[in-house]
């Protein structure tokens, strides 16, 4: 697909771009409206691809979940491996649509990795993440960023309560959730492991607050994420952070979400994850 009806979409995603303009952009690139509405469903996701480990798998167990930060409720979906014992405590971080079906089934691979894992809805505050993948992006810019670090900070609060949690943290982010990966590192000083996915970077002069490991997942073809990854770089090295930095050849940003059937890149996506639950294993056990 034409890299530039890509970096459209990027911009759609992530900039306040109404939806009326972004298909007016689009039938610009494609040479008509119809062509344009025949592109769309190659670009946006399809959760219907969602479920790799069912709701009901038998080697799982999962449930709603809510926890209190700072007087907001917070909302989340927890899984774990069935049976007794101890294990690492994951944060599973959404990308800029909110827990949905994909992010629920991520969650349930880290389950099935050996974790605890939770994944907060951002979307709390605002009564959770409505199913309209719009509505909840357009939701996203009434969120107060500071807030949003301290709800999902407050998480790790709520995994310390769990019995079967181990007391060893780590998260993992996608896109939005990769950036929020970033600034847990930095305010989140129990951190061990912090695994960003084509995430911004976050401010330079708190990159010193760190004490989580970091592990890095970047896509070659996403300039916008990218551009800040050498200053990003020398400021990690300067504070002495351990840090790992992966670039994926000839992908783009969110290449792990298999429900974005153009930019998904699966040769990608399962290396990076095998290195992220090898990561875990790791730092966590």
């Amino acid at each position: 697909m034409d890299q530039r009806i890509i970096n459209l979409f990027d911009e759609y995603t992530h900039k306040p771009l109404t939806r009326e303009e972004f298909i007016r952009k689009l039938a610009t690139l494609t040479g008509s409206t119809a062509a344009a509405l025949a592109v769309l469903p190659l670009l946006e996701v399809n959760y219907a691809q969602a479920e790799t480990i069912p709701h009901q798998d038998d080697r799982i167990e999962t449930e709603r979940i809510t926890y209190d930060a700072d007087g907001t409720t917070m909302k989340g979906y927890l899984a774990r491996p069935k049976g007794k014992g101890k294990f690492g405590s994951v944060v599973v971080i959404h990308e800029n649509r909110g827990l949905n079906p994909h992010i629920e089934d991520v969650t349930r691979r880290v389950a099935l990795a050996g974790f605890l894992a939770l994944a907060p809805d951002a979307l709390s505050p605002l009564g959770g993440t409505p199913e309209d993948a719009d509505k909840a992006r357009d939701m996203f810019q009434q969120l107060d960023a500071k807030k949003n670090i301290m709800h999902f900070a407050r998480a790790f609060d709520y995994l310390k309560s769990r019995k079967e949690s181990n007391k060893k943290f780590g998260c993992v982010g996608f896109c939005w959730g990769g950036a929020m990966a970033n600034n847990l590192a930095v305010n989140v000083p129990d951190l061990r492991a912090a695994v960003p996915f084509y995430g911004r970077q976050p401010e330079l002069t708190e990159v010193s607050k760190i004490k989580a490991e970091l592990q890095l997942h970047y896509a070659a073809m996403d300039e916008r994420v990218n551009e800040g990854i050498a200053a990003y770089e020398d400021a990690l090295k300067k504070a002495g952070v351990k840090y790992q930095l992966f670039m994926y050849d000839n992908a783009q940003h969110a290449f792990h979400n298999d429900t974005a059937p153009t930019r998904y890149n699966e040769a990608a996506a399962k290396l990076a994850w095998s290195r992220t639950i090898e990561f875990f294993t790791q730092k966590l056990s």
